[in-house]
């Protein structure tokens, strides 16, 4: 296999490299950093398998999902497989729906991920479960999400509505909307919940 991983932590690229270093199976892993060389790069040197982390935020104003949907998009048949310590149930989707082959969290045995890739490789694909009981459940809207995101960060109904420029009514039935989605009762609940989804992220304000 010929592998190219989309990283932005030197250290986690180099330790990669290190621990599959001499496996049979691997013809070549090389690291890419440059993401604006992407679509050049795999088109060049044609890895059997691109691995990219969610989080590209040293070297990318786009996050890995975004970078992954246009390989995906710009260059048909290309192996996708989002490789990330970020294992959260709205990543795994968001994966699937925009065509990557697999989801790998970052913590994982390289035995394992080589005998994953393998498994990739010869076109089977890799979506496991967080295990933590919590899985994705009804997707939200791009409002839903802004919504539920600035909730988090403290803004009040009426704060939100102003925002958005729509009515407080609005973004209750919005709020409402999340609330059956998420299968929760209460704005506290709801954050908790898609904090743990992934559609929360802190400090985003």
């Amino acid at each position: 296999m010929r592998i190219l991983l989309i990283d932005d932590h030197a250290l986690f690229a180099k330790s990669l490299e290190i621990a599959l270093e001499g496996a049979p199976e691997i013809e070549r892993l090389w690291t890419l950093a440059d993401v604006k060389r992407a679509a050049w790069e795999i088109r060049e040197n044609r890895p059997d398998l691109v691995l990219v982390d969610v989080n590209l935020s040293n070297i990318s104003d786009e996050d890995g999902l975004m970078l992954a949907k246009r390989i995906v998009q710009d260059i048909p048949g290309t192996a996708v497989v989002i490789l990330t310590g970020y294992d959260l149930p709205v990543y795994r989707f968001e994966a699937q729906k925009i065509g990557a082959k697999g989801f790998i969290n970052k913590n994982i045995e390289p035995d394992k991920l080589l005998t994953i890739l393998q498994q990739i490789h010869v076109g089977h694909s890799y979506f496991p479960s967080s295990g933590d009981g919590i899985e994705y459940i009804e997707e939200l809207t791009d409002s839903e999400r802004t919504i539920l995101q600035w909730l988090s960060d403290g803004y009040k109904r009426k704060e939100i509505a102003d925002r958005l420029h729509i009515s407080e009514r609005t973004v209750s039935n919005h709020l409402q909307h999340i609330f059956d989605k998420l299968d929760v009762t209460s704005s506290l609940e709801a954050v908790s919940k898609g904090t743990k989804l992934g559609y929360v992220k802190p400090g985003y304000k």
